[in-house]
């Protein structure tokens, strides 16, 4: 992952925090809390949006309903109808609930927050990863976690993914910025949160495999407000997250016009390679309510267009 810049201020916070929050078992053991976080969030956003489940041709049972005039009698379930004065037909799941595929980048560079924000980056992809998965479920969906979990409609499944990857995290794996290289079914959804200062290459090769498969994709880029404005001044030390690198500048604001259009090139970078291989792209910042990014998110997934917003998730489609 690129470096992530930060104030001086900043670094003895980071460094303590990469001995801590990066260590792959202090993360295992948020978990918990994280996921019931998103259960949390996904159900103050879940009123009103609703899934596909609905009757149809399937082999999942769905539910009993009455009989009415025009159906099969094949369709009977003489088992449920015999314990009642009425007849009963079973139902199956409607199959056109598809698989949406997640993956939340938590390698070091999602290990940060600056004095803007009380969230990392790292932890905001979580919970927006366990909310969305919730809300998924609710609606019949299929979710699973790529190169970790099977697709499943288990109410259950947020905790399952839990469950699955801090027991990978314990044994030292899975801190990656990338997806695994594993190929989806056609006609399925992947949603990548990260901060996507990677390369654009280095991005653009992983979309590019993933789109070819016929999936369509949804990048959300999670960023602190400080990487966002870089609001440093004076003398300031900067430092790569990942491999140490330092670089000392006198005058820090000096920097910020050349940051911010380095900063606004690789976004737009981002944004072309989605709209050409017809994903959406969407940008939040952690001081801002986990909320905002999760209701456009489930609600492009459920194929509904979306009103230009203002706010700490810009909502920028590719």
């Amino acid at each position: 992952m690129a470096s992530t810049l930060f104030e001086s201020a900043d670094v003895k916070t980071a460094r303590a925090m990469f001995a801590r929050e990066a260590d792959a078992q202090a993360l295992a053991d948020r978990l918990p809390d994280l996921v019931m976080e998103g259960v949390k969030i996904s159900q103050t956003v879940v009123h009103g949006v609703h899934g596909r489940r609905r009757a149809g041709p399937g082999e999942t049972f769905w539910q009993f309903r009455q009989y009415a005039t025009g159906d099969s009698l094949q369709q009977i379930d003489w088992r449920r109808s015999a314990s009642s004065d009425h007849l009963f037909i079973r139902e199956r799941e409607w199959e056109a609930a598809h698989t949406v595929w997640v993956w939340p980048d938590i390698s070091q560079s999602m290990a940060f927050r600056s004095h803007l924000s009380n969230t990392l980056k790292m932890d905001r992809s979580l919970v927006l990863m366990f909310a969305i998965v919730e809300m998924l479920v609710r609606g019949g969906e299929r979710t699973a976690m790529m190169g970790l979990t099977n697709p499943s409609s288990s109410r259950k499944t947020a905790t399952r993914i839990a469950e699955m990857l801090a027991a990978n995290l314990k044994q030292g794996g899975l801190l990656k910025s990338e997806p695994p290289a594993q190929r989806v079914s056609q006609f399925s959804s992947v949603v990548w949160f990260s901060d996507f200062l990677d390369p654009i290459e280095t991005i653009a090769k992983r979309v590019t495999e993933l789109a070819a498969s016929g999936s369509t994709g949804h990048l959300v880029q999670i960023l602190d407000p400080a990487e966002e404005t870089l609001p440093y001044s004076g003398r300031t030390e900067f430092i790569g997250v990942e491999d140490g690198t330092r670089w000392m500048s006198d005058r820090a604001e000096s920097l910020r016009d050349v940051y911010r259009q380095r900063l606004l090139a690789h976004r737009a970078a981002l944004q072309d390679l989605t709209r050409k291989n017809g994903w959406s792209f969407l940008v939040h910042h952690t001081d801002r309510p986990a909320t905002e990014p999760l209701l456009k998110l489930i609600m492009r997934l459920r194929g509904e267009a979306l009103p230009q917003e203002a706010g700490g998730s810009k909502d920028v489609t590719g």
